[in-house]
């Protein structure tokens, strides 16, 4: 009869399903003197399903930041005397050099991809997922090409550790990795949600139109001096300023895509100057619109 308890079993790996891959010495000194990948690169992958009793933990660290992404079920880490929890859609980068444990709920154990990465830019990758240097769980929004790039990675790695696979192999990790940490960048519209980032998209919709500051501030329905503070901290420009920018750079695309007259495009975008327009142009972009697109069109 067995008499160990649920609660003390511990398993470091053995999972039904699991997958797993460790790079050997060699392969991993190829690597680090290949100028395309050296920077960022995996050292260990793997998936681990319904994981139950996974328990794992490095009293000194490890010499690698490792990134464990939840799917399904939940789990835990201990680290710098603080517990995060994993749940299904969070992840989270364990610092490099730092004692840790994570273990999977015996009640609700869960499924993880993880990675093990290093480089000469995996340090400023990992403080990107930081706040205030410290590691944080992130919640994200599923995402079926971010796994479709995971088994691409390990289709890859399973096949081959010849050099030009291992170079795709981690150009698709750095992308796995990245579609992670910077997942609010890679949906504006889904995380952009403050008064600033709202008039922004206002604008970019409303190109042709003239507007006063006061219009854009009673669209938020903020005073003058407070929406113009706030879209200063955001933006480091004025909301005109930035209007008109934005006006500027769609005129680039007439200019290229279009053979309408200077006058047209200008009038377009809410200029009824058009000598005020190409003042603007050029002030913003360092050539007249008709240099532009004389430059360009060749």
């Amino acid at each position: 009869m067995n008499n160990i308890t649920e609660s003390n079993k511990k398993i470091k790996e053995g999972f039904v399903g699991q997958r797993m891959i460790v790079l050997p010495p060699n392969i991993k000194r190829i690597i680090t003197n290949n100028p395309l990948i050296k920077n960022f690169y995996l050292t260990a992958v793997g998936y681990y399903p319904k994981a139950i009793y996974h328990d794992r933990e490095r009293k000194t660290g490890s010499g690698q930041y490792i990134l464990l992404y939840c799917v399904d079920g939940e789990g835990y880490i201990y680290l710098n005397d603080r517990t995060y929890t994993l749940k299904p859609n969070t992840f989270i980068i364990i610092p490099k050099n730092v004692g840790h444990r994570y273990k999977s709920s015996n009640s609700n154990p869960w499924s993880i991809y993880w990675v093990h990465f290093s480089g000469l830019n995996s340090d400023a990758i990992y403080h990107r997922s930081t706040e205030q240097n410290a590691p944080l769980v992130h919640s994200v929004p599923y995402d079926e090409s971010r796994i479709n790039l995971f088994e691409q990675l390990y289709a890859m790695l399973e096949h081959s550790f010849h050099e030009k696979e291992m170079e795709i192999t981690n150009l698709y990790l750095q992308h796995f990795v990245t579609s992670l940490v910077y997942y609010k960048q890679l949906n504006p519209v889904a995380y952009d949600t403050d008064s600033v980032s709202a008039s922004i998209a206002y604008m970019k919709k409303n190109l042709r139109k003239k507007f006063l500051i006061e219009d854009l501030a009673s669209q938020c329905s903020k005073s003058v001096s407070h929406y113009s503070r706030l879209f200063h901290q955001k933006t480091g420009s004025s909301p005109i300023n930035y209007f008109n920018l934005l006006k500027i750079q769609a005129s680039c695309q007439h200019l290229y895509f279009t053979d309408r007259s200077i006058k047209e495009i200008a009038a377009t975008l809410g200029f009824d100057d058009q000598y005020y327009f190409s003042r603007l142009f050029s002030k913003l972009i360092g050539m007249s619109p008709l240099k532009y697109r004389k430059t360009h069109k060749k």
